[in-house]
């Protein structure tokens, strides 16, 4: 709070003197002060070169100071390509920034008011017309067709190696399927979801596809240098798979699956030991406004070695046992009727000790 009071401040006080100087250079003009009207237009020429200089090398600092800090290195394949686009859309556009920046300053002080100079004053222009529709046509049909090439990679079809994920966003949390051994998904109907019973996805359990897939809300797993696919769903209303660290973003939507893949290049912890974080973590965010707690809507990704995840996988149970814990298997226990008479044949036999 405090800090907007002294920005609201700051803000006022700067429009009390703008309109100080202004009040007084209106009376000088009607006073017939000419020579400070012209003097006080130069003083703002030079203001206005100083101002995009420094705003220049402004630009330029921050961008020393926070480049590759904010978002690090793409930790997918496809996110080196996402990389690619932007460091191409940011030169294009930045090209454009910094010459436009510089002729608009410049020609505010080389065309400052004087006397007896004159506006001049073209309705058409053929040739000026054409330079500015025909290269900025150029340029952003080269940008939307980097656009569209990196779009279908990533949504086209994943390569046939590929682990299959199923993340479903409902509010406010993320729920995680894999398939069995079978690798084919159960099927599901809303109507089934009963949190009582663990069946948070609806998994019709008349489908013995069903009977080994494993649903967790733990953390989404995935396989280091292997592609995975992603099904993504909703449970309730739209909300956005934002995955920062693999530049990856989808769109859940209810009723409507849609996939992406990627391959993941660094372990969860390769990327603590480049980060120098000890606690980082791949995050899923929700990236589309869904409710009053959106802002906690935050998952977890763990990228392992081939083997550790087998092993994580081993110790997941189904979700069709959790849903019915019954029906799962209870470890053997010796029959007492053997142990008994094992004892007995011992006890029979000269010299021998029981104890």
């Amino acid at each position: 709070m405090s800090t907007l009071l002294i920005i609201a401040i700051l803000l006022l006080g700067f429009i009390v003197v703008f309109q100080i100087a202004k009040a007084s250079e209106y009376v000088s003009v009607l006073k017939g002060e000419k020579k400070t009207f012209e003097q006080n237009n130069r003083i703002n020429g030079f203001l206005l070169l100083a101002f995009m200089i420094l705003g220049l090398i402004g630009v330029y600092w921050c961008n020393e100071l926070y480049k590759g800090k904010i978002l690090g290195e793409a930790a997918s394949d496809h996110g080196e390509k996402i990389d690619t686009m932007l460091y191409i859309t940011i030169t294009i556009t930045g090209i454009v920034f910094v010459i436009t920046q510089i002729l608009l300053f410049w020609f505010s002080f080389k065309y400052q008011y004087k006397e007896g100079r004159k506006a001049f004053y073209f309705p058409h222009n053929n040739k000026l017309e054409l330079i500015w529709t025909v290269i900025p046509a150029i340029a952003l049909t080269v940008l939307v067709g980097f656009g569209l090439y990196y779009w279908f990679k990533i949504t086209g079809d994943a390569p046939k190696e590929a682990n299959v994920v199923e993340i479903t966003g409902k509010q406010f949390g993320w729920i995680y399927r894999y398939p069995g051994k079978d690798k084919v998904f159960g099927k599901k109907y809303y109507q089934n979801i009963d949190e009582g019973k663990l069946n948070q996805l609806g998994l019709i359990w008349d489908d013995k596809a069903a009977h080994d897939d494993i649903v967790t809300n733990e953390a989404m797993y995935l396989v280091v240098g292997k592609p995975v696919k992603l099904v993504i769903n909703s449970r309730d209303v739209v909300h956005d798979v934002g995955l920062v660290h693999f530049r990856m973003k989808m769109d859940a939507v209810p009723g409507t699956p849609t996939t992406m893949w990627f391959t993941p290049k660094y372990t969860t912890a390769q990327m603590k030991e480049k980060t120098g974080n000890p606690d980082f973590e791949y995050e899923i965010s929700c990236d589309q406004m869904c409710g009053k707690g959106h802002y906690s809507m935050k998952g977890i990704v763990k990228v392992v070695e081939q083997a550790e995840y087998l092993l994580w996988l081993a110790k997941q149970k189904p979700n069709y046992v959790m849903s019915n814990p019954e029906l799962e298997e209870k470890p053997a226990t010796p029959a007492a009727g053997k142990a008994d008479s094992t004892v007995t044949a011992a006890a029979s036999v000269p010299g021998s000790n029981s104890n």
